[in-house]
């Protein structure tokens, strides 16, 4: 499902004070979120599933906005530069969305109080009373921090140490979201540690490319104080997702040159460290080696309207989409021409449709993971999974064509040109174990 524009009005109300204090010093790089004077920036809303709201008509909108902002008046004041909030009422959203970012924020609370941080409009870091032993069954005495409403057993749900300061202390977030990934560090230790954020509203679907930062409470006072902000650019964010278990991958393109890669080789070329289709120009272009259950790792640059593909243990000839696992599309978002389903960016070409609206704007570099491992495919684009899919199931395909070499074991990893000087860097690659054989039934 694609994600839609969360349209939310920028409704603004003021509190009073008791007395004026400079903002803290937030990390370099960092933007207030907070003036310490009033709520310009924020709104109010209760829990409440964002798409919802993004489908009423604008009167009906601003009506609920209206009313929740009034329920927030009553509930959240302003104190010697600290937000408060009496454990009641609306939570505080802020107005402006976010895609990729880090973002602080200092914030004490008292015993039997819940709260959290909702993350691009979804539930949520956890903050709550870690000493309250009726809530022990619900993770409570596990400390603050995790994605509690990540499906049980999923990374990230519960945290990895208690980092909670006893009762009456500030304790300090610090939060890195990139695509769904999340990392939380509580305390200065490491709670959560690049985990994919579920999506609330409907776990079948990603969570949002974009969305507010929100503030929930109940049950009890919290404070809140130095919230800052820092957008990542695309560069910053695709080093975070490169980064992690860089170790693990290994380079499969020196940045120089084509040693190493076979077949259409002289319809590519190398420009600032990438491999790049030449325009008007297309054909396959692989990694020498063969590989069946991996991890690839690489950036790609769209020309607006252009179109590309990775071949996935693909036959040393044919077209890839079809003599081959597949072909995962490679596809800007302004291609002219009727597609469809399996057709957008991501999808397993003719066979799944992947999940849409996670590119980059045209021209920036995005990052994408794929998994293979047996008969599945992952998809993670920009820190989103748009594909998890299982091709040994699949039994209707585009056109009523079918797929023969769906099923291939193993193949050659690269690139399948459509005549647009589509670019590739940043190549890497982690082979992972062989697929278990199953072992035929006991005769009887």
């Amino acid at each position: 499902m694609a994600n839609k524009p969360l349209l939310l009005a920028a409704v603004g109300f003021l509190f009073a004070i008791n007395t004026q204090q400079s903002l803290a010093e937030l990390p370099p790089g960092f933007t207030p979120l907070f003036n310490n004077t009033d709520l310009t920036g924020w709104h109010g809303m209760p829990h409440f599933d964002p798409r919802k709201l993004a489908e009423i008509t604008e009167e009906e909108r601003a009506a609920k906005l209206a009313e929740w902002n009034a329920d927030a008046a009553q509930h959240w004041t302003v104190e010697n530069g600290e937000l408060v909030n009496d454990g009641h009422g609306a939570y505080l959203i802020t107005d402006k969305h976010y895609g990729d970012y880090e973002f602080v924020l200092d914030y004490k609370t008292v015993a039997l109080a819940d709260s959290g941080i909702y993350l691009k409009g979804t539930p949520q870091i956890q903050i709550w009373d870690y000493t309250k032993p009726g809530d022990f069954k619900l993770g409570s005495d596990l400390g603050s921090g995790g994605l509690w409403n990540n499906s049980p057993g999923s990374p990230g749900k519960n945290p990895f140490v208690l980092a909670d300061k006893p009762f009456g202390e500030w304790n300090s977030f610090r939060v890195r979201q990139v695509g769904a990934r999340t990392t939380v560090w509580l305390n200065d230790m490491l709670v959560v540690n690049h985990a994919t954020m579920e999506n609330y509203w409907d776990r079948k679907s990603p969570l949002f490319a974009t969305g507010p930062i929100e503030l929930q409470t109940h049950g009890g006072e919290i404070r809140w104080r130095n919230l800052g902000v820092k957008e990542l650019t695309s560069d910053e964010a695709n080093a975070v997702l490169s980064q992690h278990e860089q170790q693990a991958f290994r380079k499969i393109f020196n940045g120089a040159d084509l040693t190493g890669w076979t077949g259409a080789t002289a319809n590519y070329e190398v420009v600032d460290a990438a491999i790049q289709c030449k325009d008007k120009h297309g054909g396959n272009l692989f990694h020498e080696k063969e590989y069946a259950n991996f991890i690839a790792r690489v950036e790609f640059r769209l020309p607006p309207g252009g179109n590309n593909g990775l071949a996935i243990r693909a036959a040393a000839e044919g077209d890839v989409a079809y003599s081959g696992m597949t072909e995962l599309q490679i596809l800007d978002v302004g291609y002219e021409g009727e597609l469809d389903d399996r057709q957008y960016h991501g999808s397993a070409y003719g066979m799944v449709a992947a999940h849409r609206g996670y590119l980059r704007e045209t021209g920036q570099w995005n990052f994408q993971e794929v998994t293979v491992d047996g008969s599945t495919i992952k998809v993670e684009l920009n820190g989103n999974v748009i594909l998890n899919t299982d091709l040994s199931k699949v039994t209707e395909f585009l056109a009523e064509r079918p797929h023969p070499g769906k099923d291939r074991p193993s193949g050659f990893f690269g690139f399948a040109g459509h005549n647009d000087p589509v670019a590739f860097r940043n190549i890497s690659m982690k082979e992972l174990p062989a697929s278990p054989v199953e072992k035929p039934a006991a005769a009887k």
